[in-house]
C-alpha cells in the first residue's frame, strides 16, 4: 500500500463554522478509515489537522487520533515488534497485513510526537486534550502492548510513553504546574505513580548532571511539583487503582507492592534533593517534608544529609530543617545532640519580623513541649526570649509573654527566674550572657526576668497588661497561643479602634465648627484675612 497524500480536511476558514465542519468531517473519516481499509489513506488529512494553527481544528484533530489509535490497538490492527522502516516495510516481501498493520504503527508513532509537542503549546486546552489522549494511548499500550514484553519485570506496562510525557511535564522553558494539576488524576492509580517516580528520578538525574548543577529555575518549579502531587497509600490493601491488569502475574509486580512504591519514592526525592538548591526551593521542600515525604520514605534517616545542609544556609530555612530533624529524632530515634543548640540560636530579634514567625512559635512550641528537658535548657530560652521582648513589637509581645509563662508552667524549677531574692537597694548586673551559643553556658538560672517587669509600663495596654500576670501565682493551665500566632499589627490597630469608638473618647473639649471661615475665624486673625 503506497500511501497518497490526499487534500487537506482542515480549510483555514475564520469562520466558526469551520471548525464545526472539520469536526465532523474528521469524525466522517475516522469512521470511514475504521470500517474499510480502502480508506487507510485518509488518516492523513487526519494528521495534517493536528498541525493546523487553529485552535478547534487541532482539538478536534486529537479527538479525533485518540478514538481512531484506541480502537485500532483494542483490535489489534497495529504492528507488533521492531517496527521497520517505512520503505522497507512497504517495499520488502511482507504480506498486506502486515503492511497495512506497518503503515498503521508509523502514523501512530507520527501522532505520538505531535502530541508529546503539543504538551509545549501556547494554549492550554491543547496541551490538556493532548495529555489526556497520550494517556489514552498509555492504557491501550498496557492492555496491548506493541512491544516484546520483558516479563521478568516491567511486564505490559508502557515505561515509554509515560518517560516521553513525564519529560514534557519536566520542561525547563515553560511553567507546567496547570498541566501537572491535571495530570494528578492520573497519578491516583498506582501503577501510572511507580513508573512515573521511576521517570522522573531519570529525568533529574540527567538534566541536573548534563548541567553540573546549574539548571533553570523553572526546570526545578516542575519537577518539585510534580513529585509533591505524589502521594502513597499508608497501606499495602489500598493498592487497587490500577491502569494495566497483569492477570495471574500480578502479586508478583513491583508495581504492586507498596514496598517498592516507598522505594522507588524515596530514591525520587533524594534523587532531587541531593543537588543544590536555590533558597525559595529549600522552603517549599521543607514546609512539606515531614507531613509529605517522610512518612512515606523506606528510610527516613537518610535524609539528614540533606536535612543539616539546609539548616546551615541559615534564616526560616534553618527552621524548617529543624522540623524535620526533629521528626527524625522523635519518630526514628535520630541522635543529633545539637538539636537544641540550634534551635536556641535561631532565637535573634528578626524571629518576630519574618514570615514564618507563627510557624516558628507553633513549632517552637511543639520542641519544648516535653516535661523532661533540663532545667537550665528551658531557662536559658525563657531568658532569651524574654531578652528579645524589650525590642519586639505589640503583636509579637502577645505571643512570646505567653510562652515565657507556658514554659515555667511545665517545669516548675525555673520559677526561680520570677522569684530572685535580691536587695532592693543594691544595683545587680545580670549574670545572663546574651552573645553565649551554648545554652548550657549562659547563666540563665542565675538570672531573673526582669524583662517582663520592665514590660509592665509598655504603652500598648494589652502587653502591660500581659506582663502583669507574672506579679501573680502563674496557674497550672497553660495559654492557649494557637489564636495569638497570626495575629498581626494591622489587626491589633484595628481591634484598638473599635474598642475606642466604642467607649468614644473625647479629644476636646469643644467641637470646632468654623476653622477655616473668613471673618474673625483662626485664619482671619493670624493672616489678616477679610
Amino acid at each position: 500500500m503506497a500511501p497518497a497524500k490526499k487534500r487537506s480536511a482542515c480549510p483555514e476558514k475564520t469562520s466558526e463554522e469551520s471548525g464545526k465542519v472539520a469536526k465532523m468531517d474528521l469524525k466522517s473519516k475516522v469512521e470511514k478509515i475504521l470500517e474499510s481499509r480502502k480508506h487507510a489513506n485518509d488518516i492523513f488529512d487526519i494528521i495534517e489537522c493536528l498541525q493546523s494553527e487553529k485552535q478547534k481544528h487541532v482539538v478536534s484533530a486529537i479527538n479525533a487520533c485518540g478514538e481512531l489509535f484506541c480502537t485500532l490497538l483494542e483490535r489489534g490492527e497495529l504492528f507488533v515488534g521492531k517496527l521497520p522502516e517505512e520503505e522497507e516495510a512497504m517495499s520488502g516481501g511482507h504480506s498486506a497485513e502486515d503492511k497495512y498493520r506497518m503503515f498503521m504503527r508509523h502514523r501512530y508513532n507520527s501522532c505520538v510526537e505531535m502530541l508529546l509537542e503539543h504538551m509545549d503549546h501556547e494554549l492550554h486546552e491543547v496541551k490538556e486534550g493532548a495529555l489526556c489522549c497520550l494517556m489514552k494511548f498509555a492504557a491501550g499500550e498496557g492492555q496491548h502492548p506493541l512491544e516484546d514484553l520483558d516479563w521478568s519485570e516491567h511486564y505490559s506496562f508502557p515505561r515509554e510513553l509515560i518517560q516521553a510525557v513525564v519529560d514534557k511535564l519536566l520542561s525547563k522553558t515553560t511553567d507546567a504546574s496547570l498541566l501537572i494539576s491535571r495530570f494528578q488524576e492520573f497519578l491516583e492509580m498506582e501503577d501510572v505513580r511507580y513508573y512515573v517516580m521511576s521517570s522522573v528520578r531519570e529525568n533529574v538525574c540527567k538534566v541536573m548532571d548534563r548541567s553540573r548543577g546549574e539548571v533553570s529555575p523553572t526546570f526545578q518549579s516542575n519537577a518539585f511539583t510534580l513529585m509533591s502531587n505524589i502521594s502513597l497509600p499508608s497501606k499495602e490493601a489500598e493498592l487497587t487503582n490500577f491502569m494495566v491488569k497483569q492477570e495471574a502475574k500480578h502479586e508478583d509486580w513491583k508495581a504492586a507492592k507498596l514496598n517498592e512504591h516507598k522505594r522507588v519514592f524515596e530514591r525520587m526525592w533524594l534523587g532531587f534533593l541531593k543537588y543544590k538548591l536555590p533558597s525559595n526551593m529549600y522552603k517549599r521542600v521543607l514546609v512539606i517534608l515531614h507531613d509529605s515525604i517522610l512518612p512515606h520514605m523506606s528510610k527516613p534517616t537518610l535524609m539528614i544529609d540533606f536535612l543539616t545542609a539546609a539548616y546551615e544556609v541559615g534564616g526560616a530555612i534553618s527552621l524548617l530543617a529543624l522540623n524535620g530533624l526533629f521528626v527524625l529524632i522523635h519518630q526514628h530515634n535520630l541522635d543529633y545532640p545539637d538539636f537544641y543548640k540550634k534551635l536556641y540560636n535561631l532565637l535573634e530579634p528578626s524571629v518576630f519580623h519574618v514570615k514564618y514567625r507563627a510557624r516558628f512559635f507553633h513549632l517552637a512550641n511543639i520542641f519544648l513541649s516535653s516535661s523532661h528537658l533540663p532545667v537550665y535548657l528551658v531557662a536559658a530560652f525563657a531568658k532569651r526570649l524574654a531578652r528579645l521582648a524589650l525590642t519586639a513589637p505589640p503583636a509579637a509581645l502577645l505571643v512570646v509573654l505567653p510562652f515565657i509563662y507556658n514554659l515555667i508552667r511545665r517545669h516548675p524549677s525555673c520559677r526561680v527566674l520570677i522569684h530572685k531574692p535580691s536587695a532592693e537597694d543594691e544595683p545587680l548586673e545580670d549574670p545572663y550572657v546574651m552573645e553565649e551559643e551554648d545554652p548550657a553556658q549562659c547563666h540563665a538560672l542565675e538570672s531573673s526576668l526582669w524583662e517582663i517587669k520592665s514590660l509592665q509600663k509598655h504603652f500598648h495596654p494589652d502587653v502591660a497588661k500581659a506582663a502583669m500576670v507574672i506579679n501573680t501565682p502563674l496557674s497550672g493551665h497553660e495559654d492557649d497561643i494557637s489564636e495569638l500566632l497570626e495575629l498581626t499589627a494591622y489587626e491589633l490597630m484595628e481591634r484598638d479602634l473599635k474598642q475606642t469608638q466604642s467607649k468614644g473618647v473625647p479629644l476636646e473639649f469643644g467641637t470646632a465648627t468654623q476653622l477655616l471661615s473668613g471673618g474673625g475665624g483662626l485664619l482671619a486673625r493670624h493672616f489678616c484675612l477679610g
